[in-house]
């Protein structure tokens, strides 16, 4: 079998994420990126500074369950005072969509680069965020197939505001069946074994999706993280308390910052939710945003449970690992202008955030029906113009020689008009300009017509077009936003992860840039 094709993409994103990828952003927005290795070697210092010694991940090592090259890569890590590259998503249905992946391939190839930059170890860590609570964005999953996109859902078996790692799972046979039959005759098939092993019956949502992330990434050296282990939120524990007893002052900078951001003609991401904390506290795992009238009280509490908003974690983060950059998506980036306020509220460093890699991968199958229908990838992304090429490539000569000449002959003939009654004209120049463009929109709308009537007789070539976009822009989404990428993994395997893996790492190299 021929290799996948992998096309690099921007990245994406609103304004307020392409000004801080630009360095238009105001000063103190964003933590300025480093600039060639002098630079990223002075920000590593400054980060490895703070943590001298192992002490930072023999007290996470229960969260990691690390094994194989992950393990060694973080034994290497913590022998050498080295730092991290973390990256991060929620938990989604078998593993969640394409960018789930990109990002782990993005922190693994920033770590590779920086390391051999900067002369220390790095290693890459994913933060599966276990503590989420969000059920309806973790339940489901698309996959392509039959020449459409199936979206595979689970319900809701328990009571809304239950995080993750506590959320039941169910059976999901059905759902899977489903999605080994998207992998078709697979090569790899590991991989579909390996999903079988996480997603049993008895497994909850975040639990299911860590051991799947696991078995797939720790082989290629980078570490998965729970974020509600225990482990984690004893370590992260400090800088809550910290939070919490600061919550007013954090709040008040968020505020002032976020409304700066809309002065700036921005959107801020992630909406201020007025009288409550950054700091959630949980009840049998049931997350509650802290009231900030509550939380010195609650910072004084031993018993609560607590865990950081989106806002907090990359400052947890930054304080509980050696982090010297976070690999985030546009959203993510966007957020970041409001992740500094509250760190600089709680005297604590600025989070460094930097893109992730951005790709649609393009298998040989579908490689063959575009080279079918006589275009390439750019063609199908704006709507109706592969239609429109397939139309008029099915119209026979005569017919679009016809209509062509039809268009040349209104030109001449109005000209003709008006070249006739010059020196005793009839209409006015504005009565012709406006019968021309009559008449060219009628022969367009006939054309239109008999392009359609054309189109509906290439059967096959409308089902390679349905089949290429399920493939590659389901529902006309980019495809890493949508697309479930277990079932490439397992018909493509290692020849899949080394593509990913060169263009990650051609991206890694534009962010370490020069000075």
């Amino acid at each position: 079998m021929s290799a996948p094709r992998v096309v690099t993409e921007p990245v994406g994103g609103g304004a307020l994420t392409r000004a801080a990828l630009d360095g238009s952003a105001p000063r103190g927005w964003f933590a300025p990126r480093p600039r060639g290795a002098e630079q990223w070697t002075s920000h590593a210092e400054s980060v490895r500074g703070g943590f001298a010694g192992a002490g930072w991940l023999d007290a996470l090592r229960p969260a990691l369950q690390l094994s194989g090259a992950a393990h060694e890569r973080m034994a290497r890590v913590a022998a050498g005072n080295g730092i991290v590259v973390t990256t991060g998503q929620q938990p989604g249905l078998f593993g969640g969509p394409g960018y789930t992946w990109l990002k782990a391939m993005s922190a693994l190839a920033l770590a590779d680069r920086l390391e051999r930059e900067l002369g220390i170890p790095v290693a890459p860590v994913f933060w599966a965020a276990t503590d989420d609570a969000d059920f309806e964005e973790a339940s489901f999953t698309d996959v392509s197939l039959d020449n459409t996109v199936r979206r595979l859902s689970v319900e809701r078996r328990v009571a809304d505001g239950l995080v993750m790692s506590q959320t039941p799972l169910g059976d999901v046979s059905d759902q899977m069946r489903v999605l080994f039959e998207a992998a078709g005759s697979a090569a790899h098939g590991e991989v579909l074994a390996a999903l079988q092993r996480a997603y049993r019956a008895d497994a909850t949502v975040g639990s299911a999706y860590v051991q799947f992330l696991r078995e797939m990434l720790q082989p290629l050296g980078i570490a998965v993280l729970d974020s509600w282990h225990p482990a984690v939120r004893a370590a992260a524990r400090p800088t809550l308390v910290t939070a919490l007893a600061r919550a007013a002052v954090v709040d008040e900078a968020v505020a002032m910052r976020t409304v700066s951001i809309e002065r700036g003609g921005y959107r801020a991401q992630v909406a201020r939710v007025a009288k409550l904390s950054l700091v959630f506290r949980s009840v049998d795992g049931r997350k509650e945003r802290v009231p900030l009238a509550q939380a010195i009280e609650a910072s004084q509490r031993d018993d609560l449970v607590l865990s950081a908003n989106v806002l907090l974690r990359p400052v947890v983060e930054r304080q509980i690992m050696p982090t010297v950059a976070y690999v985030g998506g546009p959203g993510e980036i966007a957020y970041f202008a409001q992740v500094s306020a509250a760190a600089e509220a709680m005297g604590l460093p600025v989070p460094l955030v930097v893109p992730r890699w951005s790709a649609t991968v393009i298998e040989p199958a579908v490689d063959r029906m575009l080279g079918r229908l006589g275009m390439v990838f750019e063609d199908i992304r704006a709507p109706h113009v592969a239609e429109r090429r397939i139309g008029e490539r099915a119209m026979p000569a005569g017919v679009r020689d016809a209509l062509s000449a039809m268009q040349t002959s209104i030109d001449q003939q109005l000209a003709a008009l008006d070249e006739a009654q010059k020196g005793r004209p009839l209409v006015d120049a504005a009565v012709i300009a406006g019968a021309k463009k009559e008449f060219h929109h009628r022969v367009e709308r006939l054309e239109r017509r008999v392009r359609a009537a054309a189109t509906r007789g290439e059967e096959q070539a409308i089902a390679d077009l349905a089949s290429i976009r399920a493939a590659v822009l389901p529902r006309g989404e980019r495809q890493e936003r949508a697309l479930n990428y277990a079932p490439m993994f397992a018909r493509h395997g290692d020849t899949l992860w080394a593509q990913l893996r060169t263009g990650a790492a051609m991206h890694a190299g534009s962010l370490i840039g020069t000075p």
